[in-house]
């Protein structure tokens, strides 16, 4: 029987129920166990592929094309898993299975209502996904984090909380646990800790009929004796099952954190965790996993030296928008031993107009441009912003510093390229400019142009590295690869009738789909390191294995890059 552990939050929305959620699965597969993670959001939305970064952080995209709230990469990365759009539930989705099930006359006749017909489904969903396998074996997973987005006490969260309530007994008790998240507020002058939120909190979630397991308790600096006893005996719960989670230095000590209170070993006794079948070989690689982690977070408090990255990019007062680049880069920056600094810079900043509206930023801006190690730009969508891309893409190209343009960031170099070394000033995107008359960048022609949901070219899809490329940077930091699987997700691409003037010009398109029309990385003659790719290698980023391309731009921003690729050999 897989083992279910529900993580809940209160008091506020972003308060790190998916890093808590995380860390506890780390937990688990440090034992050997198999974990597997479901996200629970509570909007409307089918998916996340059209919301606003700004509004809800990046959009992560899975193998199979789902694109999905960011926590399934938090989950991906520390659980080193590959999950399906179906981990992601949302109410969308279950409203529209709901219905459709209306349609077909599954319900006989019956009302349908969200008790009990929406909170079947949830439950249904949730045991369909926990018993799916996460690897080879084809062996169910042994225990199923399931992350329930929102705040309790919200109307939108009300259909799932309530389902959780029925599904405790579906299980048996025996089978759940649950962990609340919640805040414990520092105020006043003197820094006084307030537990008054996290005792309304607990009691809204068992008003709705659910007991807490374990409080972890967010704070900005660790919690005072007293305040934990207080939560303690207010919250109904022991003094070990309140947990004191505050800020720590990264996220790779969330999980040692959690486990120097206790945390596995109360789960050992609460859900009888050594009932379930380990082999030696798991139990073997859980603990190289947990030992391979505690070197990392070790690794990450002893780095002095840095290396220090500009992402230019058109969401970057809201980081989480880019949070699978910033790992990425932080990843590679641990493997090259690094701390990382990233310089985030809106594009718009970089553009003539803002010298002319805040001079003191434009100033800012290029000065933070032009004293970086390297230059990274992500991708997005629509016309803002573009022009200061590329005048930093050209910064990059003339002054031979490391660029990794990605995704968009792999059109603007191009459009840089095409204007400034091709002869072709009015190059554009048929995105941005639709009445260009030098396209660069085209339309796919197999989009859908009516529907926007899902109608990309999503997931995961082969690049083939061409004839002759065995000397190309891209190829062998890729261990001199044939093909590479990435995810995609975009509507346009280059137009390939331009690229032979681009390569006669020194811009190399090393990788291509399986086709050879649709191109896939460039790679620029002459140049210590400029390289784009259509593809997010981003979404396949993970702690200990770091995204060839990431790492190349960090080991070519800190001067190893040479080194590193002749060890290669």
């Amino acid at each position: 029987m897989t083992k279910y552990i529900i993580v809940s939050g209160g008091v506020i929305s972003g308060i790190g129920k998916g890093v808590i959620a995380s860390s506890t699965g780390t937990l688990l597969k440090s034992l050997g166990l198999r974990v597997t993670a479901i996200k629970i959001d509570p909007y409307l939305n089918i998916d996340a592929g059209l919301m606003s970064p700004l509004d809800h952080g990046e959009v992560f995209v899975l193998d199979d094309g789902g694109e999905v709230d960011l926590d399934l990469g938090n989950y991906e990365r520390f659980l080193d898993v590959t999950l399906t759009r179906i981990n992601n539930i949302t109410t969308g989705k279950i409203y529209r299975d709901v219905i459709e099930k209306e349609r077909r006359g599954d319900y006989l006749g019956k009302t349908v209502q969200v008790v009990p017909h929406i909170t079947d489904a949830i439950q249904d969903w949730v045991e369909r996904v926990a018993s799916i396998p996460i690897d080879d074996s084809g062996e169910r997973p042994d225990v199923c984090i399931i992350e329930l987005g929102g705040t309790v006490g919200d109307i939108e969260s009300a259909p799932f909380v309530e389902a959780m309530r029925q599904f405790q007994f579906r299980v048996g008790q025996e089978n759940f646990a649950l962990i609340h998240v919640s805040l414990v507020p520092v105020v006043g002058s003197v820094g006084e800790q307030k537990t008054k939120p996290t005792q309304a909190s607990i009691r809204d979630l068992r008003g709705a009929g659910l007991t807490p397991d374990l409080i972890a308790c967010r704070s900005s600096k660790p919690l005072e004796d007293g305040v934990q006893a207080k939560i303690s005996m207010f919250c109904h719960v022991g003094p070990d099952q309140v947990l004191a989670v505050r800020d720590v230095s990264s996220v790779y000590h969330v999980p040692i954190l959690l486990r120097e209170q206790g945390v596995v070993d109360y789960f050992r006794r609460r859900l009888n965790l050594d009932s379930l079948v380990v082999s030696d070989e798991r139990k073997l690689a859980g603990k190289k996993l947990w030992d391979d982690w505690n070197d990392l977070a070790q690794t990450y408090d002893r780095l002095y030296d840095t290396v220090e990255i500009a992402l230019v990019g058109k969401y970057t007062n809201l980081h989480d928008s880019y949070i699978s680049v910033y790992k990425s880069l932080e990843h590679a920056a641990l493997a090259c031993k690094r701390k990382l600094t990233v310089r985030w810079i809106e594009a718009t900043d970089l553009e003539p107009e803002t010298l002319k509206t805040n001079p003191i930023k434009y100033h800012e801006s290029w000065q933070n441009l032009c004293s970086a190690n390297g230059i990274l730009v992500p991708g997005g969508f629509g016309n803002r912003g573009t022009e200061g891309k590329i005048m930093a893409a050209k910064w990059a190209r003339e002054n031979k510093i490391p660029y990794l343009g990605i995704c968009l960031g792999i059109q603007i170099a191009v459009m840089e390229f095409a204007r400034n070394v091709c002869g072709m000033p009015d190059a554009h995107s048929a995105e941005l400019d639709p009445n260009t008359t030098c396209p660069v960048v085209i339309y796919m022609p197999e989009i859908s142009k009516t529907h926007m949901g899902g109608t990309m070219r999503l997931g995961t899809r082969p690049t083939v590295f061409q004839e002759g490329t065995e000397g190309s940077i891209a190829r062998r930091l890729h261990g001199g690869a044939q093909t590479v699987n990435e995810r995609h997700r975009h509507r346009y691409e280059i137009n390939p009738e331009y690229v032979p003037v681009f390569e006669e010009k020194g811009l190399r398109f090393v990788g291509k789909d399986e086709t050879g029309e649709r191109m896939e990385i460039i790679e620029m003659e002459g140049h210590p390191y400029f390289v784009g790719c259509q593809y997010h290698p981003e979404y396949l980023t993970r702690p200990l294995k770091p995204c060839p391309l990431f790492r190349g731009l960090v080991l070519a921003a800190t001067g190893q890059l040479d080194t590193y690729l002749n060890q290669q050999q």
